[in-house]
């Protein structure tokens, strides 16, 4: 099975930021010193925190069920504002909500290294 390609029906809202987070082992020995060490080939881990602030209901609708159909467990592609291609992420986090007719979605996306669909 493929792995889809995340195309929200309108851009992000201003603001995306951008998350690294990195694992590493650290050995600490005295007079302050210490060895650090990647956790694995891919110790940085990227995440991202998007939102859509002006949207109809349609759109709502549209980002919310695609992040719906990935379960928060299955990659998708998205290359946010900043980056210069495509990468896996998965969404487990998002939330949706209107202020007068307008509705507003925020989503947390983390990367992914999965090679399973």
């Amino acid at each position: 099975m493929a792995i889809p390609t995340f195309q929200p029906p309108v851009g992000p809202s201003p603001g995306t930021a951008h998350k690294p987070t990195v694992n590493l082992w650290e050995a600490d020995f005295g007079d302050g010193y210490s060895q650090p060490s990647p956790k694995g080939i891919n110790h940085i881990k990227r995440a991202v925190s998007l939102s859509w602030n002006a949207l109809t209901y349609d759109q709502m609708q549209e980002l919310t069920g695609f992040f719906e159909s990935m379960g928060g467990n299955r990659p998708f592609y998205f290359q946010p504002f900043g980056e210069t291609s495509a990468r896996k992420w998965t969404c487990k986090d998002w939330t949706f909500t209107t202020e007068g007719g307008i509705w507003i979605v925020t989503a947390g996306l983390v990367q992914s290294f999965t090679t399973a669909v």
